[in-house]
């Protein structure tokens, strides 16, 4: 009957013929005591669970315990090629949503017309942002700015009187002057939005920044002026309609600035803090005192 290399032909075990030239001993991967109960609490009668596949021996190869399976240098689990292509699959997404720090993907779209741009500022303003992301809306910036300058200066009530009690030529003049200055105002608010986005690490585009904070600064000013028109500037529902205006211009722009430069709602604000004042100083408070 022959025997293997511990098992020598006088019935005794020799535990070290494993060692001799031409024996190969079988070495476990990780920690042969895993599992054991029998060993860990004491030896309560427990068998440990090296049966035939499932661990190591003198007559069992290396890879017999383990499934045959092969295994990488230096870890004690089985390869899955697997595994690796969902490690780099997460490594890939980690990277795409840490570049732009956002907690979403932009959802990229046509430029919105006219009308789509004015009423989405109202009913979804998040989705007309990221819509217009890519986009320039330098035409209805200019066009709203114009209008709301030559309509601001018949809202004020000392270039009011100037305007109505003078010439048709001297009237035209002031209404351009005023459309061109309040242009320009728009402009540069604007820009002075993006750069402190800039700044705090946002990375949106300028042209569509300084083009949204104009339109979002006149348009939502807009109800205010038309009213101020028709009644005086003391009224009680000029007074209401002025700061509530001033409060959604607030939002609307903080809004545009988080989505459009990935920024935290902190950050937005901070952004907008400089044209949200100079609003309120040069243009509110003005025609509401």
């Amino acid at each position: 009957m022959p025997h293997g290399p511990g098992h020598p032909a006088g019935g005794g075990y020799d535990p070290y013929a494993a060692d001799r030239p031409g024996s190969t001993r079988a070495f476990p991967v990780g920690d042969p005591y895993a599992g054991e109960q029998g060993y860990h609490d004491g030896g309560h009668g427990q068998q440990p669970p090296y049966g035939p596949g499932q661990g190591y021996g003198p007559d069992q190869g290396y890879d017999q315990g383990y499934d045959q399976q092969p295994y990488r240098q230096g870890y004690d689990r089985p390869y899955d090629p697997s595994y690796e292509q969902e490690q780099a699959y997460g490594q890939d997404n980690v990277a795409v949503y840490r570049a732009g720090g956002q907690s979403a993907p932009h959802v990229a779209g046509p430029r919105p017309h006219w009308r789509e741009l004015f009423l989405g500022l109202l009913r979804g303003p998040t989705a007309i942002f990221d819509r217009t992301r890519d986009h320039q809306v330098w035409l209805p910036a200019l066009t709203v700015s114009l209008v709301y300058g030559a309509l601001a200066v018949l809202g004020i009530g000392l270039t009011h009187d100037d305007i109505v009690n003078s010439t048709f030529t001297v009237a035209l003049t002031g209404i351009l002057a005023a459309a061109i200055g309040f242009t320009v105002t728009g402009a540069i608010f604007g820009t002075v939005t993006y750069a402190l986005a800039r700044q705090l690490g946002g990375d949106g585009p300028w042209k569509a920044t300084i083009g949204l904070a104009a339109l979002i600064g006149w348009l939502t000013d807009a109800p205010r002026l038309l009213l101020d028109l028709v009644l005086p500037s003391g009224s009680p529902v000029v007074q209401v309609v002025g700061w509530a205006t001033w409060m959604l211009c607030a939002y609307l722009l903080t809004s545009m600035v988080r989505r459009l430069h990935d920024l935290p709602w902190g950050k937005a604000a901070a952004a907008s803090a400089v044209q949200l004042v100079a609003l309120l100083v040069l243009i509110k408070l003005p025609t509401l005192g």
